[in-house]
């Protein structure tokens, strides 16, 4: 980018405008201004600096300043003529920047929603995945974070946890987003690394939210196949009161197994747990009972002070299970089908829902 080159493109006339302002004194006409402002427009689609632009302008009116002794007047009407020309010619770099910002952030978006939604033809949405570091054929893995709040493209959290993960790792090979309220952050597969400081900083970020790791997925559709999988495992948390703020679907992957045959789990649950409804309270108390018995590892002590009960009182609750079930949660042979029954309680959202 050459001083001649921005002259001749975007400085011809200025000069003799110059002259004609400092010998006349009148102000630019409005098509002189609208002209400038073009020219402004033109550079910055050109990708000229606006410092170099700016400079060649106050260089341009240093030479043709007019020679010899002049009045004030025409003096005042010459740095009035450099000020406006300036001025319109940086509205219309600016206005033209402002555009190609919204092109990009509408490119951008556009090409998120068709990563993440699977909608476009696989091998155009490779190419479009070049221009924002994201080679497809390689391994991808996705991490969610969500919080207390819905988080916004631009917003104070997702510009945070930005800055940090960019700042540490290599910016080419990472896209990090929002989508739906949560932030995003895709980084190939054998980088377990950049998501695990992602989901640190994101559950930090939005104080204590919960953040889901996808498994790496291969090829233009394993991206999307890994953001589905973080965003099941978010739901499976939710659903099952998990613990931890970081999951990995890797290691949920028994809880969709259990599930998928939603007829059985239901049949599972209905014969092992339904005869808890005729307890005085029903069953919500003792399911609850069973939830934190075997979350706390089977240790009594541990179930009933997660429950504020006495040990006492927790194990009349597990004698009344027995009684009700004929299930004995104390007995190994037993407490695989009522956990599993238990679970499945808690995947169909019984006894809220019937079965």
């Amino acid at each position: 980018m050459g001083d001649q080159e921005i002259s001749e493109r975007y400085l011809d006339g200025f000069a003799g405008v110059l002259a004609e302002v400092a010998t006349t004194g009148r102000r630019l006409t409005r098509e002189e201004l609208k002209s400038r402002r073009s020219l402004g427009e033109q550079a910055a689609e050109a990708g000229f600096g606006l410092r170099a632009l700016v400079v060649a302008h106050l260089a341009a009116a240093r030479a043709a300043w007019p020679l010899g002794p002049g009045s004030a007047e025409s003096t005042l009407a010459a740095l009035a003529a450099v000020e406006q020309a300036v001025d319109v010619f940086a509205e219309g770099y600016e206005r033209a920047q402002r555009l190609t910002v919204r092109r990009e952030e509408a490119a951008r978006r556009e090409f998120i929603d068709d990563l993440l939604y699977g909608r476009s033809d696989l091998g155009r949405l490779a190419e479009r995945a070049e221009r924002f570091g994201l080679r497809l054929s390689r391994a991808h893995a996705v991490a969610v974070a969500e919080g207390p709040q819905a988080y916004g493209e631009g917003g104070a959290v997702a510009r945070r946890v930005e800055t940090a993960v960019l700042a540490r790792f290599d910016s080419h090979s990472i896209l990090l987003t929002t989508k739906n309220g949560r932030l995003l952050c895709v980084a190939p597969g054998d980088t377990d690394e950049v998501l695990s400081y992602f989901a640190r900083q994101a559950s930090a970020a939005t104080e204590g939210g919960r953040v889901a790791i996808g498994r790496p997925q291969t090829g233009p559709g394993g991206v999307v196949h890994s953001y589905e999988e973080a965003l099941a495992a978010l739901e499976m948390a939710d659903r099952l009161g998990l613990p931890g703020p970081v999951l990995r679907a890797a290691d949920l992957l028994v809880y969709p197994v259990l599930a998928r045959d939603r007829q059985a789990m239901a049949d599972l649950v209905q014969h092992t747990l339904g005869p808890l409804t005729a307890a005085r309270g029903g069953a919500v108390p003792l399911l609850e009972t069973l939830v934190a018995y075997f979350d706390s590892g089977c240790v009594a002590a541990e179930a009933a002070r997660r429950l504020s009960l006495s040990v006492r009182a927790l194990t009349y609750r597990l004698e009344r299970i027995h009684q009700l079930t004929g299930a004995d949660p104390a007995d190994p042979a037993h407490r695989y089908m009522l956990q599993t029954a238990v679970i499945g309680a808690r995947l169909l959202d019984w006894p809220d829902q019937s079965l």
